[in-house]
């Protein structure tokens, strides 16, 4: 989007709110009748394509991460931001020879009280529970608070990233850096946590619950090194922030189908996500942002100042976002901790076959 909007407009801030304007919107137009009702269709060699797509996006993410460095070190002109945004793109179409699954007819179940159905009558993990059994279970309620500290944490920092390198002194082109390293490595988070989760757990039988509770485990390491800053430790911690934000919502998401079934999954994992703009709202907007105007109303006092003198208040120096971020870390931390009960609950059912399930529907599908 980046050089998009440089190759279109070049360095212009008024253009931008256009860009954003238009873009999103022309994008949703032209695809909307692309959104239909599709049968299920699996195709022999589509690991493959899907390999394919996924070394054209690293690839990707890899050349924007070059100019980014790149743009700190030379002065690009519109006219090569132009040529950058250019990407030659080659469509194969194939016809591989396809199998359609249709879904057998479900069996009557018979009726049972609603208070019986979600204290009393619970399914096993991985079988399909109903949304309030979802809800009420111990699970769900760790999930929510794991969700809360993790992307509640990591969103305060994306929020407050280009404050944090205004506050620590670096100009404006190097905290647009620190925005695009952490943008790319959210994609890199994301890719790492759905491919090596799935091979860890496949062979190692690695359980994705303790996984999540290492990235939260990481976060902190980057809220920690935001906290205590050192030359060059925001390239880091925009590193450390962004992989562990990726990583964190493709093993949520994991996590709640794996557990709650499918059933109800497009209910559940939204309801399991609610706990991200809870914790940003208060983090952010209780907690970081008051105390940044604390520290920002200390330095003005020491000048001799007060309030009415300044139109906004800007807090410079290592001082600046110390006491939020060391909170920041300490509630990501209790994530991690809170995962960890999670982890020893599902130990024996990770230790099993969780896609024996899936494997024995295909079967009475394909027969």
């Amino acid at each position: 989007m980046t050089q998009i909007y440089l190759s279109i407009y070049g360095n212009d801030s008024k253009s931008l709110i256009l860009l954003i304007a238009w873009l999103p919107a022309a994008i949703s137009v032209v695809f909307v009748y692309t959104i239909r009702t599709m049968t299920l269709v699996r195709q022999p060699n589509e690991l493959r394509i899907f390999y394919r797509f996924l070394c054209v996006s690293i690839f990707l993410a890899l050349f924007i991460m070059g100019m980014t460095i790149a743009r700190n070190i030379v002065t690009f002109s519109q006219r090569a931001y132009a040529g950058s945004a250019s990407v030659n793109h080659e469509h194969q179409s194939t016809n591989p020879t396809s199998l359609e699954l249709d879904n057998p007819n479900p069996k009557p179940k018979a009726k049972t009280s609603c208070f019986a159905n979600v204290f009393l009558n619970k399914p096993e993990r991985g079988e399909d529970y109903s949304i309030l059994q979802a809800l009420l279970s111990t699970d769900m309620l760790i999930l929510f608070v794991a969700t809360f500290c993790g992307l509640g944490t990591s969103l305060t920092a994306v929020d407050n990233l280009g404050q944090i390198g205004e506050s620590l002194g670096y100009p404006t082109k190097t905290i647009k850096s620190f925005v695009s390293l952490l943008s790319i490595w959210n994609y890199f988070g994301r890719i790492f946590a759905g491919f090596v989760s799935e091979i860890l757990l496949v062979r190692y039988k690695f359980p994705r619950t303790l996984m999540f509770t290492l990235v939260l485990f990481l976060s902190c390491v980057g809220l920690l090194l935001t906290a205590f800053p050192i030359p060059g430790s925001v390239y880091v911690a925009s590193i450390i922030i962004g992989f562990s934000f990726g990583a964190q919502l493709p093993l949520i998401f994991a996590i709640i189908s794996e557990l709650f079934g499918l059933k109800y999954y497009s209910t559940l994992f939204n309801c399991g996500q609610l706990g991200s703009p809870l914790g940003s709202y208060i983090l952010n907007v209780r907690v970081t942002g008051p105390l940044y105007d604390r520290e920002a109303l200390k330095e003005l006092a020491k000048k001799g100042l007060d309030r009415s003198a300044v139109k906004e208040l800007v807090c410079i120096g290592n001082h600046c976002y110390r006491s939020s971020f060391i909170i920041l870390a300490c509630v990501c931390c209790f994530g991690g901790l809170s995962l960890l009960i999670l982890v020893i609950r599902t130990r024996k059912f990770y230790n099993g076959d969780i896609y024996k399930k899936f494997r024995d529907e295909a079967q009475i599908i394909g027969t």
